[in-house]
């Protein structure tokens, strides 16, 4: 990265930011998974593997079970796993080498970079990445070009990605469903040593005596990030939205709206495509990688996702959509990524329920404030981008700083 905004041309699949997998993490368990699962394909003869994981890979992979999905991945054959958390001027912060062997010979040897949201990129190799088949990369240009074809957003979607989109994101729709019943009915204590509870049950099922129609709304909408978000700690089958340990906020705004106002699933649909635009642009113009960026590039993006697909339901014009997101992410800025001992609990799961009252808020302020906008959209996320790379390295999913350093 570090190119000036709209340098990279073109955008990837929505089919490449929500993905359907498991928790609890999608930079340290998905992506990890699918390249040991690439590399097992590749040399079904190999009877060993070697895996060293460097930097946050090696800093947090224990408490985001990398070691684990890894070895899970690559048996039966043998796996050595080594942390190296001391290796320096690595490529991205979520840098692997995977090596196969037969009878003792090395086979082959990849580099592998995780780079969020369950995407990799295999250093050489011949490697392709996915094609970029949106024709534009900046909201500008997309915003510039669905005025002219008096379009709206969704529109724009479906007219890159085809009707077939659609089918992509009524499975999505299901599985953040599914993610938030699943929750809710969940209970115990999650593992990790943490001793952290569950709480969307008692959230959901703890009515107050004399509660206000505010606060039910901010305690069903919590419950429900609380729902996801736990589902995941717990390596629940979860839509990375756009991480793993973001995957709270998008299900929570959109499940209560819908219950509140009756939204259809097709509407449903349409604003998660919308939502995806948001995630998209970032991903590709900044970055969604909570050891790239800090949590700001998570819950920041999964803010101003919500934000924008509330914003697209309630039918508010464009520059309303785009003020939305712009709000959710400016004040999102300089957020680290410290979780108490590697694990996605603390902070993560509470602030998922913060950033999704926030998205509803920032969809309400930018419907009365819109003429007073001054940041566009593109603006903020490059000051997010900027803003990641010069926090220090202990605020960016290594917990060396901040709670992960100070709880006792």
């Amino acid at each position: 990265m570090g190119e000036q905004i709209g340098s990279i041309k073109g955008m990837e699949s929505l089919r490449e930011l929500y993905k359907i997998g498991y928790g609890p993490s999608s930079s340290h368990t998905m992506g990890p998974e699918r390249a040991a699962r690439l590399f097992k394909e590749k040399h079904p003869q190999a009877d060993a593997f070697k895996v060293t994981l460097f930097g946050s890979l090696a800093l947090t992979g224990v408490g985001h079970r990398t070691d684990y999905i890894v070895e899970k991945t690559l048996q039966p054959a043998g796996v050595e796993i080594i942390f190296d958390p001391v290796t320096g001027d690595l490529p991205h912060p979520n840098t692997m080498d995977m090596e196969a062997y037969r009878d003792g010979e090395l086979l082959d040897r990849w580099r592998v970079l995780s780079v969020g949201g369950g995407a990799i990129q295999i250093v050489g190799q011949g490697w392709t990445p996915p094609a970029r088949v949106y024709p534009h990369s900046t909201f500008e240009e997309i915003s510039t070009y669905c005025r002219k074809k008096r379009m709206t957003l969704w529109q724009y979607v479906e007219e890159v990605e085809g009707p077939e989109i659609w089918q992509y994101m009524k499975e999505i729709w299901h599985t953040m469903q599914e993610a938030v019943d699943d929750g809710l009915e969940a209970d115990g204590e999650l593992f990790g040593g943490l001793h952290v509870q569950r709480k969307a049950k008692t959230l959901y099922r703890k009515r107050h005596i004399d509660e206000s129609a505010e606060i039910r709304e901010n305690r069903l909408v919590c419950a429900y990030a609380y729902a996801v978000s736990e589902q995941n700690a717990a390596c629940g089958k979860i839509v990375t939205a756009p991480t793993c340990g973001a995957c709270g906020v998008i299900p929570a705004v959109l499940n209560y709206v819908q219950e509140r106002r009756g939204f259809s699933n097709e509407a449903i649909h349409h604003a998660l495509a919308v939502g995806g635009l948001i995630g998209n642009l970032i991903k590709t113009n900044a970055s969604i990688s909570g050891a790239e960026c800090g949590c700001q590039a998570e819950i920041g993006s999964a803010c101003a996702m919500a934000a924008a697909a509330l914003a697209s339901l309630y039918e508010m014009d464009i520059d309303q959509i785009e003020y939305a997101a712009e709000i959710s992410i400016e004040h999102h800025l300089g957020l680290t990524c410290d979780p108490i001992r590697g694990l996605v609990q603390i902070p993560c799961i509470e602030r998922n329920a913060v950033a999704a009252m926030r998205a509803i808020n920032a969809t309400n302020l930018a419907n009365f404030l819109t003429d007073t906008r001054k940041i566009s959209f593109d603006l903020v996320v490059q000051t997010m981008y900027e803003t990641g790379k010069d926090l220090s390295h202990r605020y960016r999913e290594t917990s060396e700083g901040g709670l992960a350093k100070l709880y006792e």
